[in-house]
């Protein structure tokens, strides 16, 4: 991952994975858009964040991703991207 891209992300037998606990906004947002924004990438893409991205998943729609809740608690939130085909 590049260095100017904020959290941390790394590649696993079930796809990306993108975390961006501890940062605040609008680093989480930025670093799932740079993500998705990657030549070839469809995902899965699985993001961890401290909070519900509420102002994230109107844009994740936007581009043509789909979104699912893989875990929605108080202490933090996961989501699993796919582009939508």
């Amino acid at each position: 991952m590049s260095s100017e891209v904020p959290g941390s992300s790394w590649q696993d037998a079930d796809g990306l994975h993108v975390d961006t606990r501890g940062l605040h906004p609008p680093d989480p947002m930025v670093a799932i858009l740079w993500h998705i924004g990657r030549p070839g990438q469809f995902g899965p893409i699985t993001a961890y964040f401290d909070r519900n991205p509420i102002f994230l998943l109107p844009e994740l729609e936007e581009l043509g991703w789909r979104y699912e809740y893989a875990m929605c608690e108080p202490d933090g939130v996961r989501l699993i991207l796919r582009a939508a085909t």
